[in-house]
């Protein structure tokens, strides 16, 4: 999106504070599992994990410190201070409907880059345009802090340039393991 279409970030943070996310709502950590279970099937606790892009309440990032993993959660908005890289990076990164919030995702993707460990796991979350005709009707693009939007190839790409293997367990779920050593 070009940038004097994006919102502000008062707009994107009144559009957050709008969720109520919740550890007891039992919907809410069905959603969750969506990319919370393929990832339990990925990595073997103990592993160290960051959440990227969390939202006012890191749901998510409780609910795998329960499972046994070391969680760190980033979010610019609600938890700003940068994470603290492990010494071999982080085994996994997950981010659930927030890669579509990024106004340069090119410099989030990079950020993962230089966090995540040889061989760690990215984990995204987000709805994927299906085509050109279809978008023009998308539902999802219609939130105004839906700014970047990715689709299959878009994922075949970047895992082929940046050395990953990627896996869709899901309509609106990658795993992407990185193969090189960083």
């Amino acid at each position: 999106m070009s940038s004097e279409f994006l919102p502000s970030i008062n707009i994107e943070r009144a559009e957050y504070e709008l969720h109520q996310n919740s550890d007891d709502d039992l919907g809410y950590l069905k959603f969750l599992d969506r990319a919370r279970l393929p990832l339990l099937n990925n990595i073997e606790s103990p592993a160290n994990g960051l959440d990227f892009g969390s939202g006012p309440n890191p749901v998510l990032a409780r609910r795998l410190a329960q499972d046994g993993f070391d969680m760190q959660v980033y979010d610019p908005l609600f938890a700003p201070n940068p994470p603290q890289k492990p010494k071999n990076g982080f085994d996994f990164i997950v981010s659930t409907e927030a890669i579509e919030h990024f106004h340069q995702p090119d410099v989030e993707w990079q950020q993962w880059l230089d966090l995540l460990s040889p061989n760690g796991l990215l984990v995204i979350m987000t709805k994927r345009w299906l085509s050109v005709e279809k978008f023009a009707n998308w539902h999802y693009k219609n939130d105004q802090t839906h700014v970047s939007f990715f689709n299959l190839a878009t994922f075949e790409y970047l895992a082929k340039r940046d050395g990953f293997l990627l896996e869709t367990p899901g309509a609106d779920v990658v795993l992407m393991r990185r193969l090189c050593a960083v």
